[in-house]
């Protein structure tokens, strides 16, 4: 079973939401924390917060759209706590709009964001913990990668289907060498992600993962994540929930496709309440 005593860990977008709970998840079971983010104002406050609270932590900054940049906040992060033993790319970008209406240069920036962002991570750490024989890599996924609902947010749906799969494959090549490799699939949660989300479609309706699905809060996903961790688990999703969901979309594709053109034309837009 996975310890986080005496582990070093680095989270790319620790700033804020998912990140600033898993970072405080982290050291609450022992490890010691690099916290990167490019709002180095939210990185430094998140960093001292966790040292007030007697964890070891520090505040890094960092572009993940940027290969230098994460290759400089790597070298920070080992010079300040040493060897990294826990990975977290955890940045994450949204937009919304129809199919149509997105231009390239936004998948181009979405996908960046959110898909190689984790191989410009990966190109530094997995080196390094093949050679050790040991390490972990979490990646951020999304309910939206494991089944068919996300329309408004297509190049959000590509990177992150391809941030699971990706995952999923990095678990069999790495776990033979010692190294866990983890996709969190977050489904609703509270966070402040769509304060930055460019819109491309006025008046469109953002379409969510199901309303039968509850809101969590940030906390509890990186409870339910550093858990999972525990037990060396290659998907965590944030509700059990949609291992059923999946299971109807596994076994008829074009049934549940309908469903969900039947939903959203009777006006539910799969929002969880509130």
């Amino acid at each position: 079973m996975f310890a986080f005593a005496n582990r070093n860990a680095l989270i790319f977008g620790a700033a804020k939401g998912i990140g600033r709970a898993t970072a405080g998840e982290f050291c609450r079971r022992g490890a010691r924390l690099a916290i990167a983010d490019l709002n180095m104002e939210a990185a430094r406050e998140t960093a001292q917060s966790l040292v007030d609270s007697g964890a070891e932590a520090v505040a890094i900054p960092c572009d993940v759209g940027c290969e230098l940049s994460v290759r400089e906040a790597a070298v920070s992060a080992e010079q300040a706590l040493g060897d990294i033993d826990i990975v977290m790319n955890n940045v994450g970008g949204l937009l919304h709009g129809q199919l149509e209406d997105v231009p390239l240069a936004e998948w181009e920036r979405i996908l960046s964001i959110n898909l190689l962002s984790v191989a410009r991570s990966s190109a530094i750490f997995v080196p390094k913990m093949i050679r050790r024989g040991s390490g972990y890599i979490v990646n951020v996924g999304s309910f939206a990668g494991l089944y068919p609902f996300a329309t408004t947010r297509m190049p959000y749906v590509a990177a992150k289907a391809a941030v699971l799969a990706l995952s999923e494959s990095m678990a069999i090549y790495l776990k033979p060498q010692g190294v866990h490799v983890s996709c969190l699939c977050p489904g609703p949660v509270r966070t402040n992600v769509l304060d930055g989300m460019k819109t491309w479609t006025a008046n469109l309706e953002m379409r969510g993962p199901g309303s039968t699905l509850r809101l969590k809060s940030a906390e509890e996903v990186a409870a339910l994540l550093a858990d999972g961790m525990c037990e060396a688990k290659v998907i965590i999703p944030t509700d059990d929930a949609v291992w059923e969901i999946m299971r109807q979309h596994v076994a008829d594709p074009d049934t549940f496709i309908q469903k969900k053109i039947d939903e959203f034309a009777s006006g539910d837009m799969g929002r969880p309440a509130r």
